[in-house]
C-alpha cells in the first residue's frame, strides 16, 4: 500500500473508532489527525468534503464490517447460535472498550443524520444492508419472506436498544436479554413456517 493510501486508511480507521466511542460532535478533525499521526493538510487532501465526508465513509466502512459479521451467519443452522454469536461480538466490543463503544452506526446516526444528507445516506445504507442480510438468513431458516423482512427490522431494533442500554448501564445484561427474546421470536416464527 502506498504511503498516501496508508495515511488515508489510518485516518479512516481512527475516525471509525472515535466516532463509535465519542459520536460525531465529540470527535474533532484535529483529534483524528493527531491520533492517526496524519499530516495536518492531509484531511482535505484525502477527504475534500471534510468532516462530513470522513464521517460518511467511516460509517460506511463500519457498516461493511458488521455486514461481514452477519454474512458469516449464512452457514449457522440455528437461530440461537446465530444470535449468540452476534451478542458475543458486541459484548466483547463493549467490555474491551470499557463500555465506550456501541453500535458503530447508531452513534453517528443519532447526532449527524439530520444535519448531513451524506451521513444520513451512509447510515441508511448500512442499516439497509444489515436488514437485508438478516432477512435473508431468517428466510434460510424457513421463515416466510414477508415475516423474515419484518423480523429483520425487529431484530435490528432489539439489538440496537440492547446495545444502548448495555452501554448506559455499563452492563451486558440488557444485550443478553434482548438476544434471548430475539431467539424466542425467531424460533416461534420458524415453527410457524414449518
Amino acid at each position: 500500500m502506498k504511503k498516501g493510501a496508508r495515511t488515508r486508511q489510518q485516518m479512516l480507521d481512527t475516525a471509525m473508532e472515535l466516532f463509535n466511542q465519542q459520536g460525531y460532535h465529540g470527535t474533532g478533525v484535529n483529534q483524528v489527525l493527531a491520533e492517526s499521526s496524519a499530516p495536518r493538510g492531509s484531511l482535505y487532501f484525502h477527504f475534500p468534503g471534510g468532516k462530513q465526508q470522513l464521517a460518511a465513509e467511516a460509517v460506511a466502512a463500519s457498516g461493511r464490517q458488521v455486514g461481514e459479521l452477519l454474512a458469516l451467519l449464512a452457514d449457522v443452522a440455528e437461530p440461537g447460535e446465530a444470535v449468540a454469536a452476534i451478542v458475543a461480538h458486541f459484548e466483547r466490543s463493549l467490555v474491551e472498550s470499557d463500555f465506550r463503544r456501541g453500535c458503530p452506526v447508531a452513534t453517528v446516526a443519532l447526532e449527524a443524520s439530520a444535519e448531513s444528507s451524506e451521513v444520513r445516506s451512509a447510515c441508511g445504507e448500512a442499516y439497509g444492508l444489515w436488514q437485508e442480510q438478516l432477512a435473508e438468513r431468517f428466510g434460510g431458516w424457513g421463515i416466510p419472506a414477508q415475516r423474515a423482512a419484518e423480523l429483520a427490522v425487529v431484530a435490528l431494533s432489539l439489538l440496537e436498544g440492547g446495545l444502548l442500554l448495555a452501554k448506559v448501564q455499563r452492563d451486558v445484561a440488557p444485550l443478553r436479554t434482548t438476544g434471548a427474546q430475539l431467539t424466542a421470536l425467531l424460533e416461534a416464527a420458524r415453527a410457524e413456517g414449518d
